[in-house]
């Protein structure tokens, strides 16, 4: 029993280390940061690398919310290293090759964090602000999921989406906006599906945003009641 506490002990990392204290809350306000500074530097070219800075922050903060646990962090690591060659690679060698793997991978990061965040909460005893802040990075890196799912779609079919003119300059944005606005189920209609597999895939993020928000809302509502009974 003591070598298998000892042995948890050297795998994990403490939650009282520095680095992840409020880590769900450095994650959310990177992602909102990146939300909001994005249309102020997209037409200014040379300031774009600001954005993909951010961008690489956003992601890193995103290993270490993912667990505590060393082997889940390598794990996290190894899927986003892709994710941010490819981010970067434009800077050096134009390759949709890369930009494809690199979205590819980054999905399976973003999923990745998503379930092992989940765990956090779904395992956690108390409603407590972490539980709070992690629940709302779920929702949030949902919505960054579908984002590259939609950019993936239309980098391997082109045109499965109508997309203003106006919008077209600020394309990764555009596919952010776009899936904000499925996931919280706006339909704003600027933005529109055209093919078979983009309306599916809008549609099954509509549901999927809408099946989460109740039944995340109705487990942290039931964990509070029974707090306070107790």
């Amino acid at each position: 029993m003591k070598g298998g506490l000892e042995l948890e002990q050297n795998t994990s990392i403490s939650h009282s280390q520095p680095w992840f204290r409020s880590v769900y809350l450095y994650l959310i306000a990177a992602i909102l940061l990146q939300i909001m500074v994005a249309p102020l530097l997209q037409p200014y070219i040379r300031l774009r690398i600001l954005l993909d800075i951010l961008s690489s922050i956003t992601i890193i903060i995103a290993m270490f919310a993912a667990s505590r646990k060393k082997h889940h962090i390598a794990l996290a690591v190894i899927l986003a290293l892709p994710m941010l060659l490819s981010l970067w690679s434009k800077y050096f060698l134009v390759s949709e090759g890369i930009v494809v793997l690199g979205k590819f991978f980054g999905i399976a990061f973003l999923g990745f964090v998503i379930v092992q965040v989940s765990k956090f909460i779904y395992r956690s005893e108390a409603v407590t602000k972490d539980v709070i802040f992690a629940a709302i990075v779920v929702y949030l890196l949902m919505a960054v999921m579908w984002e590259l799912v939609y950019l993936l779609l239309e980098l391997l079919q082109p045109g499965a989406f109508n997309i203003p003119d106006r919008l077209v300059e600020g394309h990764t944005q555009v596919f952010l906006y776009f899936s904000l606005v499925t996931i919280t189920t706006l339909g704003y209609g600027d933005i529109t599906p055209i093919t078979e597999m983009a309306t599916a895939l809008s549609t099954l993020e509509s549901l999927v945003g809408q099946i989460y928000l109740v039944v995340v809302v109705a487990w942290l509502v039931g964990m509070h009641v029974s707090q306070k009974s107790k």
